[in-house]
């Protein structure tokens, strides 16, 4: 079933909407939970989530890439839960990926002028004008929270190349942010 069909389910408030998203974007939403949470369950947890909120938003929603919005929703979900973890000290867990991008972002108790808004939407230009590859390396790492290892296996890099490319990639963003008046 494509896109199109399993939004006009969802309209439709036919359940069999949460049964097709689940058969065609289950498992990606369940590694992107995993990646951040690297726990099954919580992952599990994360995607029955992903298709309650799924259905409490279309509609009146209507997303024009499911794909997109069912992940984006997915990593929200994990991130918040990743966040709870860590408040109640039940884990030692580590974003590790995301870490790497703190001294390109601007924090907003240092910088509270720079809204979120504004910094996603010049990631994004930035993104747009990257080389492909490097643009693919960027987002698995720091969107899907995919390890060096498993990117250079999706590419068929080395890991060292993929180290390097987003090393190079954070050093042009660095610069891009700069250029745009947005700094750490």
């Amino acid at each position: 079933m494509d896109d199109v069909q399993i939004i006009e389910l969802f309209f439709a408030r036919d359940e069999r909407a949460v049964k097709e998203t689940d058969k065609k974007y289950g498992k990606l939403c369940f590694r992107v939970a995993k990646n951040f949470l690297l726990n099954s369950e919580d992952a599990g947890e994360c995607v029955n989530d992903t298709y309650l909120v799924a259905w409490n938003k279309i509609p009146p929603t209507h997303p024009n890439n499911l794909m997109a919005f069912i992940c984006k929703i997915t990593r929200v979900l994990s991130l918040k839960r990743l966040e709870q973890l860590r408040a109640a000290k039940r884990s030692a867990l580590e974003i590790v990926p995301l870490s790497e991008l703190e001294d390109i972002l601007p924090d907003s108790r240092i910088a509270p002028a720079v809204e979120d808004g504004e910094i996603s939407k010049a990631i994004s230009a930035f993104l747009r004008a990257e080389q492909e590859d490097a643009r693919n390396v960027f987002l698995r790492r720091y969107w899907f929270s995919d390890s060096i290892r498993d990117i250079a296996e999706r590419y068929s890099f080395t890991e060292s190349k993929v180290k390097a490319m987003l090393f190079h990639s954070r050093n042009r963003l660095r610069k891009y942010l700069k250029k745009e008046g947005i700094e750490a």
